[in-house]
C-alpha cells in the first residue's frame, strides 16, 4: 500500500517563550530542539553562566554560536545588564585596542572629544562575547589576558585602571590548540577563557532533528508572511541536503524559498539553485529522513554546490562558482573565504548580493534555531 503524503505545515509552536524585554530570543531550554545531545550541552551552559565560569562555546561556522551566548546571557542573572559582543576577525588591529579597552579624551589625534568606553566597559556587570577569538591579534591577547586576570582594564592614555565585572563567553570555530602548537594563540589565555567548553553540533550530525528545526525557523518568518507549507519533494531534497553552512545556511533558504514561492506553498522550484541541483539517491515520497541519503560523501559535501560544468563560458555563472566554492572550503567562514578570494569581508558580501548567493547573513538566523 503506497505511504500517503501530505504538506508540512510550518505553523507555530505554541511552547515557544521569550523573555520580555528580549523579543527576539525564546526560553534556552527550545534551543535543544528534542536533542539529547543539545539538551545536554544547554543544561551545562545553564549551570556554568551564573558561577562567573568563562564560557568557550565551539563549533562550525553557523552553527549558531553567538545566538546560544545571547541565549545563555538571557536566561543569567545578568540579563537585566548589557549583552556585548565583538567580532574579534572584523576589527582592523590598528583599532582592536581602542575598540576593546577604549580610551580617554585626547589619547590619540582624531580621538572623540570625551573620549570612549571600549566594549570591555561596556559589558561591564553584564556579559561580553568576544566572537571568533581564534582570530585576535596575538598582542591584544596579552592585554586581555591581564584584563581577566585583575578585572580591571587600562584605556589607552588613563592614569589608572578602571575595574570591571564581566562574564566572559568566548567562540571558535577553528581549533585553538592547533593555534597554540603555531604560536599563534597563547597557552595561558586559552586555560583562562576555557572554563567550561560547549562544542556545538553540526547540523549534518542532527539529521533526525532537520524537519522539527526548518519548523522553528518558519516560526519566526510565519511573522512575515503567514503560515508556511513546504511541499514533500522540497521537504525531502532538504531533509536529505548535507547543509555546510550549518543552521545559518538552512535560515537563509528557507527565508528564499517563503520571499519567492507562489500560493503559500515552497516546491522544488522555489528553492536556491544549489538545493535544485542537489541530487539525492531514493527520494521516495515519505517525508522522513531515515528514507533519504544523498549520493556524495560527506566529506564531499563541496561538490553539492559546484555547477555540473566547472567552466561553463558565462562570466558571471563562472565567478559564482568560484564564490561558492570558497565558502565551501572555508566552512562558510566569511573572513577565510575573503582571504582566499583576495578581496575584503565587505566586498565579498557585495558579491554575495550581486550574485544573488543568499546563504550567508550573519543576521539571518533566529536565535532558538541555533541548536
Amino acid at each position: 500500500m503506497p505511504t500517503q503524503t501530505v504538506d508540512l505545515p510550518l505553523a507555530k509552536n505554541d511552547v515557544r517563550t521569550a523573555r520580555p524585554n528580549s523579543p527576539r530570543y525564546c526560553a534556552i531550554d527550545q534551543l535543544s530542539a528534542g536533542d539529547e545531545v543539545m539538551r545536554d550541552l544547554v543544561e551545562r551552559g545553564k549551570r556554568l553562566i551564573d558561577r562567573g565560569i568563562p564560557i568557550l562555546i565551539l563549533g562550525e561556522t553557523g552553527t549558531g554560536k553567538e545566538y546560544l551566548s545571547r541565549a545563555l546571557h538571557e536566561y543569567s542573572e545578568r540579563r537585566k545588564a548589557a549583552w556585548v559582543a565583538v567580532n574579534c576577525a572584523s576589527i582592523p588591529d590598528s583599532l582592536a585596542e581602542s575598540e576593546l579597552f577604549g580610551y580617554c579624551k585626547g589619547a590619540f589625534s582624531g580621538a572623540l572629544p570625551g573620549g570612549m568606553k571600549g566594549k570591555v566597559q561596556q559589558a561591564d556587570g553584564g556579559t561580553l562575547f568576544l566572537d571568533e577569538i581564534g582570530d585576535m591579534p596575538f598582542a591584544l591577547q596579552t592585554r586581555l589576558l591581564r584584563v581577566l586576570s585583575e578585572r580591571e582594564v587600562m584605556p589607552l592614555g588613563a592614569m589608572r585602571p578602571v575595574p570591571v565585572d564581566v562574564q566572559l563567553i568566548c567562540a571558535t570555530h577553528q581549533d585553538l590548540k592547533t593555534l597554540i602548537a603555531e604560536g599563534r594563540f597563547r597557552e595561558d589565555l586559552y586555560y583562562r577563557i576555557a572554563g567550561g567548553v560547549l562544542r556545538l553540533p553540526a547540523l549534518r550530525e542532527r539529521a533526525d532533528r532537520r524537519r522539527l528545526i526548518m519548523q522553528m525557523i518558519a516560526d519566526e518568518l510565519d511573522g512575515e508572511a503567514g503560515e508556511h507549507v513546504i511541499a514533500p519533494a522540497a521537504l525531502q531534497r532538504m531533509l536529505a541536503y548535507p547543509w555546510p553552512g550549518n543552521l545559518r545556511q538552512m535560515h537563509a533558504v528557507i527565508r528564499y524559498s517563503c520571499a519567492v514561492m507562489n500560493g503559500g506553498r515552497i516546491e522544488v522550484r522555489d528553492l536556491p539553485e544549489e538545493l535544485m541541483q542537489f541530487q539525492a539517491a531514493n527520494l521516495g515520497h515519505t517525508g522522513h529522513a531515515a528514507n533519504v541519503r544523498p549520493i556524495v560523501p560527506q566529506a564531499d559535501a563541496a561538490t553539492a554546490f559546484a555547477h555540473p560544468a566547472r567552466l561553463s563560458g558565462d562570466p558571471l555563472r563562472d565567478e559564482r562558482t568560484r564564490v561558492i566554492d570558497a565558502l565551501v572550503g572555508s566552512r562558510w567562514n566569511i573572513s577565510a573565504a575573503s582571504r582566499q578570494l583576495g578581496m575584503c569581508r565587505a566586498s565579498l558580501y557585495r558579491k554575495l548580493r550581486q550574485l544573488e548567493i543568499p546563504h550567508v547573513r550573519d543576521q539571518a538566523m533566529p536565535a532558538y534555531a541555533v541548536a
